[in-house]
């Protein structure tokens, strides 16, 4: 079975999509793709069905990841299947783990910054870049580039011990 995460951001069109594209790029270039599956979702759904925020599909497309995307709402019953949740923002991590059903699926909320050592001490929210120019939605990517790289070594693991 394969390992399964997902990102969540508030509405799905900006952090966690973003999130969702560079992590499956990790995942395609360590030769994992079929061994993990990535999805993202957002706590709310006021975008739902809505393609990710143009200054997120082209930041993505500079630097070279895909930007399709559509936005749909994290729902409980997907604890179930996923073996982790990781949120862009304390926020988000809160929201997640009251929607849980369980304590062990409240534990599968992860921040994404708690993968990047850097970022241990500080803020580990990834900031929403929705209300500001370009430059947010590059620091976020940043962000999201730099944290992947520790999640992915996470999970290479985590997908090591299920093959033995």
């Amino acid at each position: 079975m394969p390992y399964r995460v997902c990102f969540v951001c508030t509405g799905n069109i900006c952090r966690s999509p973003m999130a969702e594209s560079v992590f499956r790029a990790r995942v395609v270039e360590a030769g994992l793709d079929g061994a993990v599956e990535v999805d993202s979702a957002g706590t709310d759904g006021w975008h739902e069905g809505d393609g990710a925020d143009p200054r997120t599909v082209s930041v993505l497309e500079e630097h070279g990841y895909d930007g399709g995307h559509t936005a749909r709402r994290f729902r409980a019953e997907w604890f179930a299947r996923l073996d982790l949740v990781v949120a862009l923002d304390a926020g988000h991590q809160r929201a997640l783990r009251r929607l849980a059903p369980t304590p062990e699926d409240a534990a599968k909320v992860r921040l994404l910054r708690s993968y990047d050592p850097d970022a241990a001490g500080h803020d580990l929210d990834v900031p929403d870049p929705y209300y500001g120019g370009m430059d947010g939605f590059e620091e976020c990517l940043e962000m999201v580039e730099t944290a992947s790289a520790g999640l992915l070594a996470v999970i290479e693991k985590q997908v090591e011990g299920q093959a033995v």
